[in-house]
C-alpha cells in the first residue's frame, strides 16, 4: 500500500499561520496527516470522516493528544451541527484519499478486481454497481457527462445498462477508448458519495460559521471540486449589492495566496500533480 503524505501540507500550514490555541476543523482526516500536523503545531483539532476505515489512525491520535483531538465519524457536512464557538479555522483535502484507492476491496480502483462499490461509507447508502442499476439511461449519461466529461456519455450509458457490471475489472473491460477508463470511475465514484453537493453544502456552513480571523482553505484535485471551491471564494470577496447604488455591502473575506505543489513535492509523492489550494481569512 502507498505511504501517505499529505498533499500540500507546508503550504497549508504556512496559509494558516499560528495555530497555537486556536481550534481547526479537519473535514477530511483520512489517514489524519494534516490533522497530526495541527496538534503538532499547538492547535486543538475536531476530525470529521464518513470512512469507518479511518478509525485506527483515530483512535491513535486520541490516545496521544487526548482531549486536544476529537474525532466525528460522519460526513463533513455535519459541520452544521457545530457551532461558530466551536472553532476558529477549517480545512477541506478533497476528493478521494490514497487509502480507499489502494484498498484493493473498495471498488474505487481498475487496478484490482473487487465488487463495484465505492462508497465512502459503507454502512449504508448504494453502490457504484446499484447506481448503474437504479438508474434510467438518461441520468446514467447526465453523470458521465457532468463528472466524467464523457464525451460520448449516451453510448455508454446505454451500454452499461445492458451489461450491467458489478465488479471494477468487468466495468473497466467494457470501456473501450483507454482515456475514458479514468473519468468513469471518477463519474460514478462522484454520484455515489454525492460529492459535489456535499462541498457546497459544508462551504455555505462555513460561510456562515467562520468567525473573525477564521480562515476556510481547500485542497482540491480535479476541475469539478476546483470550480464549486472558486465559485464560493469568489461570491464571499465580492461585494454585495446592487452595482448602479451608491452603496455595496463590503466583502466579509480576502482571498488567501493559492498554491500548487513544488516540484520538490511532486517526486516524492507523484499523486499531488492535480493539486490546488483555495483559501479565504474571514476579515
Amino acid at each position: 500500500m502507498t505511504k501517505h503524505i499529505p498533499v500540500l501540507l507546508d503550504a497549508v500550514m504556512k496559509a494558516l499561520g499560528d495555530v497555537r490555541g486556536r481550534t481547526v476543523v479537519d473535514c477530511t482526516f483520512g489517514a489524519g496527516g494534516y490533522s497530526r500536523a495541527f496538534l503538532d503545531a499547538g492547535a486543538k483539532v475536531i476530525a470529521f470522516d464518513r470512512d469507518t476505515n479511518v478509525l485506527e489512525d483515530a483512535l491513535n491520535l486520541e490516545k496521544q493528544f487526548g482531549n486536544r483531538f476529537k474525532f466525528i465519524n460522519s460526513q463533513f457536512t455535519n459541520i452544521n451541527k457545530l457551532s461558530g464557538d466551536d472553532f476558529d479555522d477549517v480545512i477541506f483535502d478533497l476528493g478521494i484519499s490514497s487509502m480507499q484507492i489502494d484498498n484493493g476491496n473498495r471498488g474505487f480502483s481498475f487496478r484490482f478486481d473487487a465488487p463495484l462499490d465505492m462508497r465512502m461509507d459503507t454502512r449504508g447508502g448504494i453502490t457504484a454497481a446499484d447506481l448503474i442499476r437504479e438508474s434510467t439511461e438518461a441520468t446514467l449519461a447526465d453523470i458521465l457527462y457532468e463528472y466524467g466529461d464523457i464525451k460520448k456519455s449516451r453510448f455508454m450509458a446505454k451500454l452499461l445498462k445492458e451489461k450491467m457490471p458489478i465488479t471494477t475489472f468487468q466495468l473497466r473491460d467494457l470501456i473501450k477508448n483507454p482515456n475514458d477508463v479514468a473519468p468513469v470511475f471518477q463519474a460514478l465514484r462522484i454520484a455515489v458519495n454525492d460529492e459535489m453537493g456535499q462541498i457546497k453544502s459544508a462551504l455555505e456552513s462555513v460561510h456562515g460559521l467562520l468567525g473573525s480571523g477564521g480562515k476556510c482553505i481547500c485542497v482540491t484535485f480535479h476541475s469539478l471540486e476546483d470550480r464549486v471551491v472558486k465559485n464560493a471564494f469568489r461570491k464571499w470577496t465580492q461585494p454585495q449589492g446592487d452595482p448602479r447604488l451608491p452603496v455595496l455591502v463590503m466583502p466579509e473575506y480576502k482571498l488567501l495566496r493559492p498554491a500548487v505543489p513544488s516540484d520538490k513535492e511532486l517526486e516524492v509523492n507523484p499523486r499531488a500533480r492535480s493539486a490546488h489550494m483555495r483559501g479565504v481569512e474571514k476579515v
